[in-house]
């Protein structure tokens, strides 16, 4: 296995969580502050670990290319870990530096009358629009070097919108994370189901009609 692959998953993913709920828990910027802290972490770690890992920090991400077969399954098992682990310890190091989970964590949870499905469809919406764009900039090649602009730019957009609503997560380890530290996992299942279910279709999507013949 590519250890500095996988070193290169838990630090993306652990920043991700540490920046990006860490910008909600303080709430500093509104609801404009965390969705650049989100797409900015993204932007950046692409462009710093892309050639090294590809740059998922993302289980729903890792889901979708596994599904689209640009991973293998030993690969992609060995990534979801990592990322996953990456989100608790960056849920665990931001709660030891504000001093507790007072704050939520920013944690994400449905908004007020939003219902499971409902907050399962959003995610499921937005997680494809995310593995959407991976698949069509990154993957496909098309954007060249600005494909981590692309994707960082898709996560804000998709935060803008969907964060009143489930905190727009699009990503099992950012809402895993302050929910294991939290110890709420209120309607999680919801979560995981959605942004599986809309990486998923990303990647058939791609692989049966968007993708460019070689």
């Amino acid at each position: 296995m590519n250890t500095k692959a996988l070193t290169a998953e838990f630090i993306g993913t652990f920043t991700l969580i540490f920046i990006g709920a860490g910008a909600g828990a303080l709430g500093i910027g509104g609801l404009v502050g965390v969705a650049l802290a989100h797409g900015l972490v993204i932007l950046t770690f692409a462009y710093a670990y892309g050639p090294i890992s590809g740059g998922h920090f993302n289980p729903a991400i890792t889901i979708s290319l596994w599904t689209a077969k640009e991973v293998d399954t030993p690969t992609a098992a060995a990534y979801i870990v990592v990322q996953l682990v990456g989100g608790i310890v960056g849920a665990i190091v931001l709660a030891f530096v504000l001093g507790g989970t007072q704050t939520g964590l920013g944690a994400t949870v449905l908004g007020e009358g939003v219902s499971p499905i409902q907050g399962l469809v959003l995610e499921a919406i937005l997680t494809f629009l995310l593995a959407n764009a991976v698949l069509n900039t990154a993957v496909s090649g098309k954007a060249g070097n600005a494909a981590p602009v692309a994707i960082g730019l898709t996560l804000t957009l998709a935060i803008l919108m969907g964060g009143p609503l489930t905190g727009g997560s699009l990503n099992p380890a950012r809402t895993l994370g302050p929910a294991v530290v939290t110890g709420n996992f209120s309607n999680i299942w919801a979560y995981f189901v959605g942004q599986i279910a809309g990486g998923a279709v990303a990647a058939l999507l791609y692989n049966n009609l968007l993708k460019s013949a070689d």
